[in-house]
């Protein structure tokens, strides 16, 4: 990881924390709080591949609904519209893989966000 990468954020949905990241790929801890979720989002620059550890991740992926449940997992292609949310009344936690030329926050495309965060154009 460079030395100004962020490694944890705190977010209204939860937390994220880089565990490792190298040339084309990142590695994150992301638990998602009961009752809420991420932004729908895209990214142009990279895939995810999301490992369920703890709960439930009810996922959205191009309009389609995916449940994956702990010890299941869920591909999300680059440039595929997604959301995870935890529906559920215990801790979600997901390991994600990012793979691709640029794993960096900005690659972000909000389409939907329950906290505001989508850009107006």
């Amino acid at each position: 990881m460079s030395a100004d990468e962020q490694v944890r954020a705190d977010r209204p949905w939860g937390s994220w924390q880089v565990l490792d990241s190298g040339d084309g790929f990142k590695v994150k801890r992301i638990e998602v709080q009961p009752g809420h979720r991420l932004s729908y989002q895209t990214h142009s620059r990279r895939s995810e591949h999301w490992v369920v550890v703890a709960g439930t991740a009810t996922c959205l992926l191009d309009g389609e609904v995916v449940v994956a449940r702990t010890g299941q997992h869920v591909v999300v292609g680059e440039g595929v519209a997604h959301r995870v949310s935890n529906d559920h009344g215990e801790l979600l936690v997901i390991v994600e893989t990012q793979l691709g030329a640029y794993t960096e926050e900005d690659d972000i495309v909000r389409l939907e966000d329950d906290y505001d965060r989508c850009e107006t154009p």
